[in-house]
């Protein structure tokens, strides 16, 4: 089962996601965030102070729905921290390849996640990027397209979809 956790940066995206896990006895944490500078290593060691220490994490830039798959068996929810930094990271990799490989590479690893997340119970965390102005650079408008386009597709596969805003988490799929 899928769920996805979405909204703005600071929204409250991740705390409600780990609110979903409080009861399940065996969580794995996938991060995917790399600590390439000094803010971002202090960023990481805030969420590492913030999730509970019998959690198993999984640092895993790239591979995720290779962690995903291998973990399902034994976790009861493998937490996905965050799917944004995860695009953000494949586009780096793939950063001297032109755009429609980029997109079609994005869109086929987004296809395994959602495969992988078939064999467990899984939450990915992902920032909705669609709300604010178009970005003034071709390589964030890029990425906005691209992890717009992740993001519908895993809106789509989801079972339950949550929009977080001002810590406040909405159910918008299925809607009632």
């Amino acid at each position: 089962m899928l769920t996805l956790i979405t909204g703005g940066a600071r929204s409250g995206k991740s705390r409600f996601a780990q609110s979903l896990c409080r009861d399940a006895a065996q969580v794995v944490y996938i991060a995917t965030a790399l600590p390439s500078d000094t803010e971002m290593q202090a960023r990481i060691a805030h969420h590492q102070r913030n999730r509970p220490a019998t959690w198993q994490t999984i640092e895993e830039p790239l591979n995720v729905p290779e962690a995903v798959a291998r973990h399902a068996p034994q976790a009861d929810i493998i937490l996905i921290d965050c799917v944004t930094i995860w695009v953000s990271n494949l586009l780096y990799e793939s950063r001297d390849s032109d755009f429609i490989a980029v997109e079609e590479l994005a869109m086929a690893e987004i296809g395994k996640l959602i495969e992988a997340a078939k064999l467990g119970n899984v939450l990915a965390v992902s920032n909705e990027v669609g709300s604010g102005i178009v970005p003034a650079s071709e390589v964030a408008r890029r990425f906005r397209d691209i992890q717009g386009m992740v993001n519908q597709q895993l809106a789509l596969a989801s079972e339950s979809v949550y929009l977080v805003v001002s810590g406040i988490p909405v159910r918008i799929k299925p809607s009632g």
